[in-house]
């Protein structure tokens, strides 16, 4: 079928059924909603069977939802209805949740049902659920949705009894700001784990209002003051409560010159200079980096809020792997979280730098150093066990290992290009052709489509796939590794990629490839042309797009060549 896609933005839900469409042979096309007139231009111009809506803030225009069969992904079980719809289970401590795929209708959620598909709920943070659990039941119920539409059935109208609440609207601050002296740690905790990817939960801290993201739990101080900060490890601190402590990763201070999310400790500055310091390795730390064995295996997990690697991040992952080599092992596992494998540089750190390009520079190099450590790692095989999304150089660090095993609904994003065309480096000139080869090489470098988990597998992005949950990824594979270091052929791929190691080496030295790479990266960086700035000022101020870019819009591709004369944009 040919299916339009209206968003609100390309987020990582319709990345997700962009991708299982697309694998599934449906055409399809993205128009971001951007007014009324627009995107009834699109629908002229596709000509769709279906629309789907997997992200809206507002309502379609009425002259489409009276021409064509609209489905409305709604992140909540039927009779749910409302903008916050995960925020609120996860406030009111749901067992299950659910997705639901409605007809589009004058009222909101209300419309007839199409399909359904429910889950249970994990004790985790909002944004790890939408990436997760509410992906998958969203592909599930689309794709039932679909089939269901294409045999010619019509949908069932909304049984009146399973109306919850009524309408649900967002969660006020009130509700949400935390009572430093009232809330239990608990509570705490819940609270910004609703509100973490978006908006951020509500807090006076240091005496400014903030936003708090990336909360855990953290070892009390006995005496502490319910509120005041207590600790910092790493980039995090922790805050005392009325009966415990919690680490606050990340936040938001809409009052500063930078006002999206960064880490605690640069956040705060001075107000966190003279706080104890509790290591990150420690077992009261803000731990992101663990380290553990398996007979002859290694397994070095890494887990950075977002999957932004920003310079300390990669620099103290690069000491962590350096360690591990010291270890008498035969394979060393890289596994990242499951929400996100790396997504590559720390844009917002980058952004809120007082030189921009330089810290572009810095971040850029430390990710090359990781990706060399990785390359040059001959005594022993190495995987990278891909049990979370990853995008730009993510998913070129996860290739310089000598395998990639993929969760089989991870989605890939290889490409640097719509970050203002920038070129990218972590040796990708030098690991794709070698894993993926000339033609798969060209054809990752000619578009800008998350890639999913089989069709990495088609291109040479990715070694093996695992059928697996976000929780069960990480043991299956390392069950699977320990297998590879049990087997007798070992040390004969061990010799081989030593071999083939020193022979590409011969050819054209690493530093080469890194060098004409970081040759692209400085014009990228410190050149006349600002786009890479421009994109990343843009994406880490959430600023919305003027168009929808023409790699997403192929009804407008089409529209263009034609309009041109058959020549492409």
């Amino acid at each position: 079928m040919r299916v339009l896609m209206i968003t609100e933005s390309f987020n990582s839900l319709s990345q997700r059924l962009h991708v299982e469409l697309r694998e599934r042979g449906h055409e399809v096309s993205v128009e971001l909603d951007i007014n009324n007139d627009v995107t009834m231009q699109a629908v002229e111009l596709f000509q769709p069977d279906i629309v789907l809506a997997p992200f809206l803030k507002r309502r379609l225009p009425g002259e489409l939802t009276g021409r064509y069969i609209c489905l409305i992904v709604h992140p909540g079980p039927e009779g749910d209805r409302g903008p916050a719809a995960l925020d609120h289970a996860i406030l009111d401590q749901r067992e299950t949740w659910g997705v639901t795929v409605l007809q589009a209708t004058a009222d909101y959620d209300a419309g007839p049902v199409w399909a359904s598909a429910t889950f249970s709920m994990r004790k985790a943070r909002k944004s790890s659920l939408y990436l997760n659990e509410v992906a998958s039941a969203a592909a599930q119920a689309v794709l039932e949705a679909i089939d269901r539409i294409a045999r010619g059935e019509r949908p069932r109208l909304l049984d009146a009894s399973k109306l919850d609440a009524g309408w649900r609207g967002p969660v006020p601050n009130g509700v949400r700001a935390i009572d430093w002296c009232r809330d239990d740690t608990r509570t705490i905790l819940r609270k910004i784990a609703s509100a973490d990817g978006m908006p951020g939960c509500p807090a006076e801290l240091c005496g400014r209002s903030l936003r708090l993201f990336n909360a855990r739990e953290a070892e009390p101080v006995v005496g502490a003051s319910a509120g005041t900060l207590i600790a910092r490890s790493g980039e995090a601190v922790a805050v005392a409560t009325r009966d415990g402590a919690v680490w606050i990763g990340h936040l938001i201070d809409d009052e500063s010159p930078h006002p999206f999310k960064l880490p605690a400790i640069p956040a705060l500055g001075e107000q966190t200079a003279a706080l104890p310091v509790a290591t990150v390795a420690s077992p009261h730390g803000f731990q992101e980096i663990a380290y553990m064995e398996h007979g002859k295996i290694g397994i070095l997990t890494f887990s950075f809020y977002n999957g932004a690697m920003g310079t300390s991040a990669c620099k103290r992952l690069l000491a962590a792997y350096q360690a591990a080599l010291q270890r008498d092992t035969g394979v060393l596992m890289l596994c990242g979280s499951t929400d996100h494998w790396s997504n590559g540089l720390d844009l917002n750190a980058i952004e809120a730098a007082a030189s921009p390009a330089d810290e572009s520079l810095a971040n850029i190099s430390a990710m090359d150093d990781l990706s060399e450590a990785i390359i040059r790692t001959t005594d022993r095989l190495t995987i990278s066990a891909v049990g979370g999304n990853a995008g730009a150089g993510g998913v070129f660090l996860a290739r310089a290992a000598d395998e990639v095993w993929l969760r089989s609904s991870v989605i890939l994003n290889p490409h640097y290009k719509d970050m203002g065309n920038l070129y990218g480096s972590e040796y990708w000139t030098y690991l794709l052709p070698l894993h993926a080869g000339a033609e798969n090489t060209a054809r990752i470098g000619a578009t800008r489509l998350p890639v999913g988990a089989a069709e990495a597998l088609r291109l040479g992005l990715a070694n093996r796939l695992f059928d697996a949950s976000a929780g069960t990824f990480n043991a299956i594979a390392i069950e699977a590794a320990v297998a590879m270091a049990a087997h007798s052929d070992l040390p004969q791929r061990i010799a081989s990629k030593q071999q083939r190691r020193a022979l590409d080496e011969a050819e054209k030295p690493l530093d080469a490839y890194r060098q004409e790479e970081l040759s692209h990266m400085r014009r990228n960086f410190y050149g006349f042309d600002t786009s890479y700035h421009i994109a990343r000022s843009n994406f880490v101020r959430k600023r919305r797009k003027a168009r929808t870019p023409s790699v997403l819009a192929a009804h407008r591709r089409s529209y263009v060549a034609t309009a041109s004369g058959g020549k492409q944009p």
